[in-house]
């Protein structure tokens, strides 16, 4: 399917690995001109051709300069992927666990940096006429499934899609949230990760977890997620094939949440 996205200008925010790197690969393939925000710029970023910017998007100058490199290098912005996932600070081991600080490092990174970005780039966004997807989480619908403090996040992030779209929507922007189960990516493959964490507690050696997860979490799929497949998603949902679609959450979970 030709998503008629060629000459389109985005932006995409934690693009340096997992879905924000493949959503970079996607556009850049269809031919989007793109530049990749992230804390720390990747040679797996670089390679893609895009504009790289290096910020801190849980600040709220990473996020003013983020959207301003953004709008030099583009001449103004079409497509908006708030896509900053989990940050270093989450309460693993529940509730109590999860201080002030915790709190706040995660609602910086998770929320208020799609808060503070969409804020920054709403006038060339209102201007042209553009779309915007927020990725969340399966977290937001069953919120135990994760750390407490990031899937509360994701659930007011998903608020804040459905906000947003019934604010802006009127005006001619497009607004709706991705939310994806587990997919393969750093996050839980990485050595140190919170993968890694979660196979340390169950006293396994990561690839033995990874390759429970799946049954663990209930994914009708029997598989994770690939980022690529979450990519696509992103790339459908940013072209006008879905101009109708609206304020809306796409969850791409491989079956996990089991609730209508």
């Amino acid at each position: 399917m030709d998503l008629h996205l060629t000459s389109k200008t985005a932006l995409v925010t934690g693009a340096s690995r997992g879905i924000g790197l493949a959503t970079v690969r996607r556009l850049a393939a269809e031919g989007v001109r793109t530049v990749g925000v992230a804390r720390t710029i990747t040679d797996e970023l670089k390679a893609t051709g895009a504009v790289t910017v290096a910020a801190d998007l849980a600040t709220p100058d990473g996020a003013e300069h983020a959207v301003g490199a953004a709008r030099s290098a583009l001449g103004g912005i079409d497509l908006l992927v708030n896509g900053v996932g989990i940050g270093d600070a989450y309460a693993t081991d529940g509730f109590l666990a999860a201080t002030d600080d915790v709190w706040k490092a995660t609602f910086d990174i998770t929320l208020f940096s799609a808060v503070r970005v969409t804020r920054a780039a709403l006038p060339d966004l209102l201007e042209r006429h553009g779309a915007v997807v927020n990725i969340g989480s399966m977290g937001a619908s069953v919120p135990s499934s994760g750390p407490v403090d990031y899937t509360v996040a994701k659930a007011a992030l998903k608020a804040l899609g459905k906000s947003l779209a019934e604010e802006f929507g009127p005006r001619g922007v497009r607004v709706n949230t991705v939310s994806p189960g587990p997919v393969r990516t750093a996050v839980w493959e990485a050595g140190e990760g919170f993968g890694a964490e979660l196979a340390e507690r169950a006293g396994m050696a990561l690839p033995e977890f990874l390759a429970q997860v799946p049954s663990m979490i209930g994914m009708t799929t029997a598989r994770m997620t690939e980022p690529e497949e979450v990519a696509a998603l992103v790339a459908f949902l940013l072209s006008d094939h879905a101009r109708s679609i609206m304020g809306a959450e796409l969850r791409i979970d491989g079956g996990a949440v089991k609730t209508v």
